[in-house]
């Protein structure tokens, strides 16, 4: 997971040729070239490997038939978008390693998903994460869902399109549109074409990439300053290395709880419900595939932002040797990376081109993980429903469509950045406002038997206005102030998801500024706080709605919906405690069903929300009468 960089300090026009400071060999564009190609080469292959016989399965979750090496470097690929690689560094570059501590967020943040969605959504079997807030409420909680998920990565798809080409262009010279309409084309073309399974093997060529492209960053940087032990000793005298920051205030922008802590819930915000990264899941042969993808993405997590981290900690020792020139002090920070990689590798042929193919491996395996689940969203969740009968000719060509349609609708976002200019940070930030309240929609169904239709569609709102309001409203402040806003200030971009992406960090003042009071004071609330604070506004307010409209009295409660929370954390106590308590629930009995379920899933007993009828849920039972599954602790003697 990786902080993505400021946009709120202008970025110079592209048409600045003064700020070029390196420009692209011969070599460097065949090797640029080359990552587009072989990306293609590899999406078309997987398009044209038995055309005419591919079923909307196949396209849409590769036919359920994925191994655990290539989903975990899709779910990897995701979410580390190019603003996340050129993010970390200068993060690390401007305040020093305190966002390093984030590492300690993906235990949890990937060890929650595994034993708790995950084994939820692929044993009802379904296609988008959406169907479950079906099963679980109605259909209009998950047309909400669907709708909340699309204006999300709408958003999203422009900004991550067009953010780093337009950083590119400053720095390089690289044709702004080019570039733009290359990453759209490119990945409108071969996620259509090709599916789910092409994505997925584009995303693994394209991680290798950008592990390739950082690593020889920072080989080059350090050797020609001295080795990584001289780096380290650097930044160290000038005390970038940060100690463990114990501080529990939430309005303070980076310390130890806020990182390791708050950063768990922006995980589970994007390997936890996040549909491209569910989607993946889903894509596996089997259930414990599925788990052991997301067990492989924590060590490549923890690579991945140690390799940023370095970066930024060999480019800082760099420029104590090499002064920056005026043009570069006075650049965004989204431009500090470019810059240094361009300054660092100029006269190496080939290398620069490898970076540029690193920062556009990025863009194109988030975009295309964009694409792909928002066509599997708006056909499960909002055209199948209303039209069961489409036969899978029609429905995969319909699929294709859409998926060219939010190609072009991505090109489309990506125009409409290039205008927005200082709003630009509020749409970015969007992505970020609407990951927390979707979580909390999630946890609402799956921990609290009693959460009903009426309590999860208020809290989804009452979730999205509390995060709008806090979002907008620092942004606003900030912008009023006529000044950047502090280190405190939370203004979120999240980029999954990755869909590891995923705030945007912003700028530093140069001056000191008091500690805001009042409303002032809830604006400056971390942003990695964010989807705590609007996941729990959800819950929250969903229980208080549901209790108050009467539960689930009167409705039908699918067990298999709900995570027994309570037999499990008996399950942790000693035995002897055990034996005091006879604990009894319906998660028993889905329990012991459960072991058999895999055999029902594959015999066609369960097939999402268009098959409820045939879900083997029993006839009869506290499920079928409204009465949500209760946990009964009743003292024995001993």
């Amino acid at each position: 997971m990786s902080v993505a960089v400021s946009t709120s300090a202008p970025l110079p026009p592209a048409s600045d040729t003064n700020m070029v400071t390196s420009t692209f060999s011969l070599v460097d564009y065949v090797v640029f070239v080359l990552l587009l190609v072989l990306s293609l080469a590899i999406g078309l292959y997987h398009a044209y490997r038995g055309w005419g016989r591919h079923t909307i399965g196949q396209l849409l979750l590769a036919d359920r038939k994925m191994g655990c090496f290539p989903v975990a470097l899709s779910l990897l690929a995701t979410f580390q978008s190019a603003v996340a690689i050129l993010g970390v560094p200068s993060e690390i570059y401007r305040f020093g390693t305190q966002y390093w501590f984030l590492g300690c967020s993906y235990f949890l943040g990937l060890l929650i998903p595994a034993h708790v969605f995950i084994p939820i959504f692929y044993r009802l079997h379904l296609t988008s994460a959406y169907e479950y807030l079906e099963l679980r409420f109605n259909k209009a909680v998950r047309v909400c869902g669907t709708v909340t998920f699309i204006f999300q990565m709408v958003i999203y798809m422009g900004v991550v399109l067009y953010a780093p080409s337009l950083a590119l262009n400053a720095v390089t010279g690289f044709d702004l549109w080019l570039s733009v309409l290359t990453l759209g084309i490119v990945c409108t073309v071969y996620t259509a074409l090709g599916g789910l399974k092409a994505v997925i093997w584009t995303d693994v060529f394209q991680t290798l990439v950008m592990f390739l492209g950082q690593l020889v960053v920072i080989i080059v940087g350090s050797a020609k300053v001295g080795g990584l032990g001289h780096v380290w000793d650097v930044a160290s005298q000038h005390g970038l290395i940060s100690g463990i920051e114990l501080d529990p205030d939430p309005f303070v922008r980076h310390t130890f709880w806020t990182l390791a802590f708050g950063g768990v819930f922006m995980m589970l915000s994007l390997y936890g419900v996040n549909q491209a990264q569910v989607q993946r899941y889903l894509s596996s042969r089997t259930e414990k595939a599925a788990v052991l993808s997301c067990y492989a993405v924590f060590p490549c997590q923890q690579v991945v932002l140690c390799m940023g981290c370095l970066i930024g900690l060999v480019m800082f020792a760099y420029y104590q040797e090499y002064p920056m020139s005026t043009q570069q002090t006075q650049a965004a920070p989204d431009q500090f990376v470019l810059y240094f990689v361009m300054d660092l590798l100029r006269g190496l042929p080939g290398l620069p081109g490898l970076f540029v193919a690193c920062l556009f491996s990025g863009s194109l395996s988030t975009i295309s993980s964009a694409f792909n689940s928002l066509a599997t969203v708006t056909m499960e969740d909002l055209i199948r429903p209303w039209f069961p009968h489409f036969s899978e000719v029609r429905a995969t060509m319909l699929s294709r469509i859409i998926a060219f349609g939010y190609g072009l609708l991505c090109l489309g976002m990506a125009y409409i950045s290039s205008q927005m200019g200082p709003v630009l940070q509020a749409a970015i930030s969007i992505f970020g406002m609407v990951g927390g309240p979707l979580l909390g929609l999630f946890c609402l169904g799956m921990f609290f038997p009693c959460a009903n239709p009426p309590g999860a569609i208020v809290g989804l709102l009452a979730g999205l206005i509390m995060a709008f309001w806090i979002g907008i409203g620092s942004i606003v402040t900030s912008t009023g102030s006529g000044r950047a806003p502090t280190p405190s200030n939370g203004s979120s971009f999240s980029l999954p998801s990755n869909l590891t992406a995923v705030t945007m960090a912003t700028l530093m003042p140069s001056t000191t500024i008091s500690k805001p009071t009042g409303l002032q004071r809830l604006y400056s609330l971390s942003y990695l706080w964010y989807s705590a604070h609007n996941s729990t506004t959800v819950i929250v307010v969903g229980l208080a709605v549901s209790l108050l409209s009467g539960g689930m009295r009167g409705r039908t409660l699918n067990p298999r919906t709900i995570y027994p929370v309570l037999p499990k954390l008996v399950a942790l106590l000693p035995v002897s405690c055990q034996k005091r308590l006879h604990c009894k629930t319906l998660s028993q009995d889905l329990s012991v069903d459960t072991a058999v379920f895999p055999e029902k899933v594959s015999n066609g007993m369960l097939r999402g929300s268009r098959d409820k009828e045939a879900m083997d849920v029993p006839e009869e039972g506290p499920a079928h009468q409204g009465i949500s599954p209760t946990f009964i602790l009743q003292e024995t003697s001993l």
